[in-house]
């Protein structure tokens, strides 16, 4: 699965939220300054040939939706991240994020209830 850019993850973020969408909807849920409909429609188009969304016909327009599930995306880059900045280890990974959040030990005795109770 290919990496996406930071404006190909926001449109994919609101096409998993909403499910569906054609590109006015997208540029509805976008921050201000709304991107320019041009923008949108031909970021949409490159994940289109990324293989991430599809589209239906209807009308004279496209109904947008995704082929990529968010929680197979986010395994990836997650994935990704521990293999590029943590040689692979999640451990390390971990032991960054307490170190630099200065996570507390009531929140990791809570990080590891939740670990335990998807184990099981």
């Amino acid at each position: 699965m290919k990496q996406l850019t930071k404006a190909e993850e926001e449109i994919m973020h609101i096409l998993w939220q909403l499910g569906k969408a054609n590109v006015a909807a997208i540029i509805e849920q976008l921050p201000q300054p709304k991107p320019a409909y041009n923008t949108v429609s031909t970021i949409v188009r490159i994940l289109e040939n990324k293989g991430f969304v599809d589209y239906q016909k209807q009308g004279k327009g496209h109904i947008y939706f995704p082929m990529v599930k968010k929680q197979d995306y986010s395994n990836q880059s997650i994935n990704n991240l521990v293999d590029n900045y943590f040689q692979g280890s999640f451990k390390s990974m971990v032991s960054f994020f307490v170190k630099k959040n200065d996570v507390d030990l009531k929140d990791m005795e809570a990080i590891l209830k939740d670990i335990n109770k998807t184990k099981h």
